[in-house]
């Protein structure tokens, strides 16, 4: 089993500035050239819309900008929580922009889109986290057109109970909450988050509404072992989530957290095959793999 090995070398240096691995072959990734790419940054600017595939430094942006999609993150650049493996600023955000729905849904009209990913930054300074923004969003989108896939990734809401019951009652039809990581590195990985808290966020939508599919995703090369691995995955079975996801972290910065290591492409595709042995309805897992990397793939099978 893997080791974290640099874990006791992090925290007796008390930064992040230890010496970034080279990236192996499967990782290096072109950017297509493409007319799209400029026409998909033109949309998202001329609208005032941020995407987290700029924000969090996302490998796959160009590949997903030729193809005239992308996820988009609502309620500002500016997250209130500060996690070490995130490439999105914190601070204090902005006020909310109540333009944002309806300049979404234009994107949204203009790229064409069947599939729609919203995102958001962490807004813990808002009674609701944000929550009446998803809503507002979800209700645009179902007036533009009533079968677009609406799919939300979310932050826990502090798992304030109110504020998921909107999103819910405004029924999205994939309500991703991502776990991120196994417990043990949450206090280095996720500080502000709590491992028990995304699992009740993802266990009480199933209780309001069994029709939405719910979906979570982890990162690898943090320092975790097989054995953890798999017990996450078996910990969200338990409380039937339907969609995993499986990638690599990639270190944003100098200043981030450090990958640790490397996860073999071969690895990746038996993790897949351990989700799908333990019951998740789709599980995509590789190297570049992100929560809402060919998200489509799932509703064009499914849904």
């Amino acid at each position: 089993l893997r080791e974290p090995h640099l874990r006791s070398k992090i925290k007796r240096s008390g930064n992040m500035s230890v010496k970034r691995k080279r990236l192996p072959k499967w990782l290096r990734k072109r950017n297509p050239y493409n007319k799209n790419i400029m026409e998909t940054k033109k949309i998202l600017i001329g609208l005032g819309l941020q995407s987290v595939c700029h924000s969090a430094k996302c490998p796959n942006m160009g590949e997903c900008f030729a193809n005239k999609t992308a996820t988009f993150m609502i309620m500002g650049n500016t997250c209130t929580r500060k996690c070490s493996f995130c490439a999105v600023n914190n601070g204090s955000p902005s006020p909310l922009d109540r333009d944002e729905p309806y300049n979404l849904t234009q994107a949204v009209e203009e790229l064409g889109l069947k599939h729609v990913v919203i995102t958001s930054v962490t807004r813990d300074d808002l009674p609701d986290g944000g929550a009446i923004q998803f809503v507002r969003c979800i209700n645009e989108l179902r007036k533009l057109d009533s079968n677009i896939v609406i799919e939300i990734l979310t932050p826990d809401f502090k798992m304030n109970k109110e504020a998921i019951r909107q999103i819910v009652a405004a029924e999205p039809d994939i309500f991703n909450h991502n776990i991120e990581t196994i417990p043990r590195l949450y206090s280095e990985i996720r500080p502000e988050a709590v491992y028990r808290r995304s699992l009740e966020v993802l266990k009480y939508i199933k209780e309001l509404d069994k029709k939405i599919y719910t979906k979570s995703g982890i990162m690898l090369g943090l320092g975790e072992t097989v054995d953890e691995v798999i017990q996450v995955m078996k910990d969200l079975r338990s409380i039937s989530c339907d969609i995993l996801t499986i990638g690599q972290y990639l270190q944003p910065t100098k200043n981030h957290y450090p990958v640790v290591e490397y996860i073999e492409p071969v690895e990746f595709e038996e993790y897949q095959e351990s989700g799908e042995r333990l019951g998740f309805r789709y599980v995509s897992s590789g190297p570049l793999v992100r929560s809402s990397y060919q998200a489509d793939n799932f509703s064009n099978r499914f849904m």
